[in-house]
């Protein structure tokens, strides 16, 4: 099981760079980019609510399943 972020899918899509989100946020562009490359291990719920305010988007835009075959 293997659980993609699209956050850079949405950014494109919202035409917004990573500095202009982390403001929008207030989360550092350091924890973003970890978030967006896939690094991050978890994310507060928070986090992911203020993500889908800022890009007007739901949860399952920014978060997809895939299973490990497919990756």
């Amino acid at each position: 099981m293997t659980i993609v972020v699209n956050l850079d899918v949405m950014l494109a899509r919202r035409k917004m760079r990573l500095t202009e989100l982390s403001e929008a946020v207030g989360i550092s562009v350091q924890n973003l980019s970890v978030l967006k490359t896939g690094r991050a291990r978890a994310i507060r719920f928070s986090t992911l609510e203020a993500l889908c305010r800022a890009l007007a988007c739901e949860p399952g835009d920014l978060l997809e399943y895939r299973d490990r075959d497919e990756t």
